[in-house]
């Protein structure tokens, strides 16, 4: 059993500290006292009054020399309050089986690499101006270092807790540190909290950090560096609220939030005041909530290289939506190519601005559930490329304004589909929409905000509207910069077919072929044109009938005013002018009257005339009627 009394030689205040440990009591009497009594105090520790606790607490006093507890194994809780230290605090591989607190304290630096504590530790409101060393130190409760401010030399680490272990919470409300900050392969039990904290000259490096709650990197939160959570594991939700983060910017692999390859059990959640000055990675993580970054701004500096997007969030997995209504600005490239989005993507009100020659939005390959809104005041300076996009609902741009490059192509969304396509625009785009080889179920659009260019070469849709009559929609299929494109007319005249407007869907048709004759050589423009006068390509068989009625009128009145003479052998049936001119205009019915009577002088250039015209007359309507039997 260790002695009651003091040792020899120690004086009266160190005698106090002795007594107070015994009797569990704060020592706040003595303005001085030397490292290594405290070192002898715990190791060599004395019996404590009967009914009391034994533990070191102490308050306001000046350690002097090395405070050196490294291996020291102590029962009692150990609080220093308001104490200044000559050396840096030295705790390594110590086992303090209660709590260790340092509140309001200065110290030259602190190490516990490898200690344990078996309830909490608290360094609150402490100033230190050397390194906080935590490495593989093990709390069986909280960790807090909140409203402490870490200010080591020029260069150095602020705090290194690499593979810590807490078994509750990790706080650091408050904290204020210069230098960077090293949670790598740390294990947090329950939540990582680190509302503002302020981390100037430095970032924080926490790759394959591992927290069973939310991390919270809120409420004013500060990084002048990279935050790294690389492959972090995350039970709950990441807070990034009031956050600003100002990266390194240029250069490789650096990032102003690198959150790749990462596990989050929540939503990311920034409904306000996220400033990212550099880029962010979220690219292979997987999030079971929602992102939510409304009001969020997102910034590439000048000098980082136009590749790197301001938000890169390709192959994402997002089980609720991507939400970034409330004022979204980015200064750079989305990337959101191969997403999987279980809910919506919603960026109604954002403005994207491009940088260099990359895209405003590039999302190819994405999949949603739900909808897919770029719209409600959605504004991109730059180009869209949204290519094999996968909609289940509607992909919408009402009230959107694309500002992209003039005569380049503003938005592409290729190989894309989605139930409805909705393209009420603020305003018309001054370059291409390029639809090619989509299929949407409704497509939507308003007359007076038509891409100056379209392109809409195997674009499938069962509807179009609004509902305008063919002449209204045709110049709408006439904006394709590559001149005339037979497909898109086909599709229109199905859509129209579909809605029962059979009329407007020959009129289509025939705008079809009226197109295609511009391509033609001039003997096949020739036969075009009669068959667009005669028959309108099959699709207006009234044209026939009538020209077959005036032909026979003209027929019939001139072989009454002057007969033509019999030929032939055999009894001539008696002469009817109306039978015969039907003998010569159709030349597959023979009906007896050609073969016993011919015209003669002049007479015979309009037999003649006649039979020409029907011949003509035939083969278009056999030419027309083939087309439109092989389209039915």
């Amino acid at each position: 059993m260790a002695e009651d009394n003091p040792p020899d030689g120690w004086g009266q205040p160190e005698r106090r500290v002795w007594e107070a440990y015994r009797r569990g009591e704060w020592c706040d009497d003595v303005p001085e006292v030397g490292g290594r009594i405290l070192r002898h105090l715990l190791i060599a520790a004395p019996t404590p009054h009967p009914g009391c606790q034994a533990r070191l607490w102490l308050r306001g006093a000046r350690i002097t020399g090395d405070l050196d507890l490294a291996e020291v194994t102590a029962a009692g809780s150990i609080r220093l309050e308001g104490c200044r230290f000559d050396q840096p605090a030295v705790l390594d591989s110590a086992r303090l089986g209660s709590a260790l607190s340092l509140d309001s304290c200065t110290l030259p630096g602190l190490s516990m690499v490898g200690a344990h504590v078996g309830m909490e530790c608290e360094i609150t409101a402490c100033t230190v101006t050397g390194t906080v060393d935590l490495r593989s130190l093990t709390v069986g409760n909280w960790l807090s270092l909140k409203d402490s401010t870490v200010r080591p030399p020029a260069g150095e680490t602020a705090i290194d807790a690499q593979s810590i272990e807490v078994g509750e919470d990790f706080w650091a409300p408050g904290l204020e540190c210069t230098g960077n900050m090293f949670l790598n392969s740390a294990r947090i039990q329950d939540v990582l909290a680190f509302r503002g904290t302020r981390i100037r000259d430095g970032g924080l490096q926490a790759p394959e950090l591992t927290v069973g709650g939310g991390v919270y990197l809120d409420s004013g939160f500060f990084s002048a560096g990279q935050v790294n959570l690389y492959g972090a594991t995350i039970g709950a939700s990441v807070s990034l609220a009031d956050c600003q983060l100002d990266g390194p910017g240029a250069g490789r692999g650096a990032y102003a939030l690198l959150l790749r390859c990462a596990e989050i059990g929540g939503d990311i959640q920034s409904d306000r005041g996220l400033e990212a000055r550099g880029p962010v990675d979220l690219r292979d993580t997987s999030v079971r909530g929602s992102v939510v970054l409304g009001g969020a701004r997102f910034e590439v500096p000048s000098a980082t290289p136009p590749a790197r997007a301001a938000l890169d969030a390709a192959r994402l997995r997002v089980g609720g939506d991507v939400d970034c209504r409330g004022g979204l600005v980015t200064h750079g490239l989305i990337d959101l190519c191969d997403s999987r989005v279980g809910g919506s993507v919603l960026l109604e009100g954002a403005e994207l601005t491009a940088h260099g020659d990359e895209p405003a939005l590039r999302a190819n390959g994405a999949e949603t559930g739900g909808v897919f809104n770029l719209c409600d005041g959605f504004t991109a300076h730059g180009r869209i490329s949204l290519n094999s996009v996968t909609v289940r609902s509607r992909l919408c741009f009402n009230d959107a304004t694309l500002d992209g490059p003039v005569g380049e192509v503003t938005l592409s969304c290729r190989g894309s589909s989605a139930a409805t396509l909705s393209m009420h625009l603020r305003t018309a785009p001054p370059g291409l929409v390029d639809l090619r080889q989509s299929r949407f179920g409704l497509l939507r659009d308003a007359p007076g905000t038509w891409p100056t260019g379209l392109v809409l070469d195997g674009t499938l849709y069962d509807s179009v509207h609004p509902a305008l009559p063919a002449r209204a929609r045709l110049p709408w299929l006439e904006r394709d910069p590559a001149g005339f494109v037979p497909q898109p007319y086909e599709q229109l005249a199905v859509a129209y077919r579909r809605q029962g407007r059979a009329a407007d869907a020959r009129a289509v048709l025939v705008a079809e072929h009226r197109g295609l004759r511009r391509t033609l050589s001039p003997p096949a423009k020739a036969w075009s044109l009669l068959q667009d006068a005669t028959v309108g390509y099959g699709y207006r068989p009234l044209r026939a009938v009538w020209l077959l009625l005036a032909l026979l009128t003209v027929g019939t009145t001139l072989f009454t005013l002057w007969p033509p003479i019999t030929v032939g052998d055999g009894k001539a049936p008696p002469f009817q002018p109306t039978i015969y001119t039907i003998d010569l205009l159709l030349p597959l019915v023979d009906l007896g009257q050609e073969r016993f009577y011919s015209s003669t002088g002049a007479l015979q250039w309009g037999a003649v005339a006649l039979i020409g015209l029907g011949w003509l007359l035939v083969t278009t309507v056999a030419a027309g009627a083939g087309r439109v039997l092989r389209r039915t």
